[in-house]
């Protein structure tokens, strides 16, 4: 089984690292970090203007229809450059809710506003801090209403529309779950901007007070649909992951062949050597996961949530370590705000809990590997 992609998407990479290195630079992520917006405007509507936003959405919503492999390879190079703009919550999470739970008439109605950059979206879950627990969901939708508040919302201060997990009666657990549409420029929606180890991805707390929202899917599949639009999106931020990871290892590789200590490069000394090699292989086992979900994603293979577990965990292990180590070989200086370091930091950690903790991941890849053996 060939997992290698074709010499039109890997064309499409080499386009889209060049676009990106001239309209991202550090200068635009340290701009949107030090400053009170978050995200680039500029970006956002180049990359709008790229097509990239409809890349995985149908033509007859507006989209370029072109499926998930190229949305893979533009978001590993999303991730390289670290862009400061909502792609994930929109494109990852509110697009890919809308697709598997929206009605006709609400993709015809809003699919083509994601697609051209007119809205920005985003995923709302979590409530309280640590693991989201179907039982612990206590924002309320009953009769076209929608009261309650989640936190830790990424991009919520950007965002024109929710894709909201609420309960919409009264049965215990799962079953009385549902997604919610909402509009968070109605009236009722109040957004407060909440800190983050990655100010360049602003969050948001969220509360809504008798808001008028729209059914997204039925009452009970609520948790099913979040669990299949978290499923996608880890594949897809994997691929950020792996780009912010590589991204990493050229930064410490160049800079430990061009510091010189005791007369020659630190690269040519052991200890060196073994942070870049320790890197690159966790790098390529992160990347070698992220293809098997693109497959899985690729094809809606029933294997989905067992690769994007594998996926998820290995992409966010090697970006968290590759931005460790790579502030390590930068030695004192790494430490630094001017050096861009601390920038991969941010977004690796900021990643790494984006769609939920490690453990919370872990468990699934257990629990899949022991349904994949029983079967």
């Amino acid at each position: 089984m060939n997992f290698d992609f074709s010499d039109d998407q890997k064309l499409l990479k080499d386009q889209a690292r060049k676009f990106l290195a001239e309209k991202c630079q550090p200068k635009v992520v340290r701009g949107v970090l030090e400053g009170a917006g978050g995200l680039d405007a500029n970006l956002w509507k180049a990359i709008a203007e790229m097509g990239w936003l409809g890349t995985a959405i149908p033509e007859n919503y507006g989209g370029l229809g072109l499926g998930y492999l190229e949305l893979c390879v533009i978001a590993e190079e999303l991730g390289r450059v670290l862009a400061p703009v909502p792609f994930s919550s929109t494109v990852y999470l509110f697009a890919e809710a809308l697709m598997a739970a929206g009605t006709e008439e609400q993709k015809k109605r809003l699919l083509p506003d994601v697609a051209s950059g007119a809205a920005i979206g985003t995923f709302a879950r979590a409530e309280a801090p640590g693991a989201v627990l179907a039982k612990n969901i206590r924002t309320s939708f009953k009769n076209g209403k929608l009261s309650g508040k989640k936190i830790a919302v990424a991009d919520g201060m950007d965002a024109d529309y929710a894709a909201v997990l609420a309960r919409a009666s009264d049965e215990p657990g799962e079953r009385g779950l549902q997604m919610v549409l909402v509009d968070l420029k109605a009236a009722g929606v109040k957004r407060h901007a909440q800190d983050s180890i990655d100010p360049s991805r602003k969050h948001a707390e969220i509360t809504f007070d008798n808001v008028s929202a729209e059914a997204l899917g039925k009452p009970g599949e609520g948790w099913g649909i979040a669990n299949r639009v978290l499923d996608r999106a880890a594949v897809l931020m994997a691929f950020e992951q792996v780009g912010g990871a590589e991204q990493c290892l050229v930064m410490a590789k160049n800079y430990a062949m061009e510091r010189y200590a005791f007369g020659r490069p630190i690269g040519s000394f052991q200890a060196i050597k073994h942070k870049l090699a320790d890197m690159y292989v966790n790098n390529e086992l992160a990347r070698s996961n992220a293809y098997y979900g693109a497959w899985a994603l690729s094809t809606n293979a029933r294997e989905l949530p067992l690769a994007a577990a594998a996926a998820r965990i290995a992409a966010t292990q090697a970006f968290d370590y590759a931005a460790k180590e790579n502030t390590q070989v930068h030695g004192g200086i790494g430490f630094t705000w001017e050096v861009d370091c601390h920038l991969y930091y941010r977004r690796s950690r900021e990643l790494g809990l984006a769609l939920g903790a490690q453990r919370t991941w872990k468990e699934k890849l257990v629990t899949e590997l022991e349904l994949s053996n029983a079967a």
